[in-house]
């Protein structure tokens, strides 16, 4: 699969993977539909994509509007005349203990950024994407395969997002569309560094613990050969291989193995 002149939307684009993911795209001159909040940042990542020979539009977006979502789609369909790829990377994240949160509030917000963007935009681009027989990609994780702890409102939306593509892909077989699910392991990006405390507050940095993470260009690599392929799912490490396992056959084992992931040794 060549991205020449295809049509790609990336929401979550303004930083972290998805800003890497466009400009890894770039390279090979599709026309993106760059998506984020921040149109500062956006416009960042849209002259750096340009520059190394996309066509981009710039779609500020707030995947959390129905609404907004839908404008997203049709602005880009509008402006390139079709869509081929839709990726819904947007997310956020958020480090802490269920015991420790004051206002359970905050897995509704979670929900709304990781799980309904990510079903709204689908629901808009469908007609499009079944008309070019093209892609949906979504950004999981690694925590959608097992639990994983101080993740659990993150990791919830990440179960979520497997549920419905895996039952949506089944849904479209036939139609030419196909579901490629990303679930990466730990990414040196700023998700992490963005995350919520138990009281609301961006962490401001990467939790100590993790190890070695994933540097985030070379997740982008990874997930553009992903894609090149139409894969129905990508991991990034044998820990992820192993949590998609191993919990059926060793799930005490598995639960240790998630514990140790974010340097708790029990």
């Amino acid at each position: 699969m060549s991205f020449a002149d295809s049509v790609i939307v990336i929401t979550g684009a303004s930083s972290g993977i998805g800003r890497a993911l466009a400009a890894e795209l770039a390279v090979e001159k599709p026309r993106l539909a760059l998506a984020a909040r921040t149109e500062q940042h956006l416009q960042e990542a849209a002259t750096e994509c340009r520059q190394l020979g996309a066509e981009v539009l710039v779609v500020p977006t707030d995947v959390t509007s129905q609404e907004q979502c839908r404008a997203l789609i049709e602005q880009t369909v509008e402006h390139f005349g079709r869509l081929d790829v839709l990726i819904n990377n947007a997310g956020r994240a958020m480090w802490a203990a269920v015991d420790e949160i004051d206002d359970p509030s905050v897995f509704d917000e979670l929900m709304q950024v990781n799980y309904l963007g990510s079903v709204y935009c689908t629901h808009a681009a469908l007609p499009h994407l079944k008309s070019s027989r093209g892609l949906i990609v979504v950004m999981s994780s690694a925590s959608g395969l097992t639990g994983v702890p101080m993740l659990s409102g993150y990791a919830a939306t990440k179960h979520a997002l497997f549920g419905f593509f895996e039952s949506l892909r089944i849904e479209l077989s036939g139609s030419g569309v196909d579901v490629t699910i990303l679930a990466p392991d730990f990414v040196q990006s700023e998700i992490l560094a963005r995350a919520t405390d138990a009281e609301g507050q961006q962490l401001g940095a990467i939790p100590p613990g993790l190890g070695k993470l994933l540097p985030v260009d070379k997740c982008a690599r990874r997930i553009v050969r992903a894609i090149r392929k139409r894969k129905r799912l990508m991991l990034t490490s044998e820990r992820s291989a192993w949590a998609r396992w191993g919990k059926l056959v060793a799930p005490g084992l598995t639960d240790r193995i998630s514990a140790w992931a974010i340097g708790q040794r029990r």
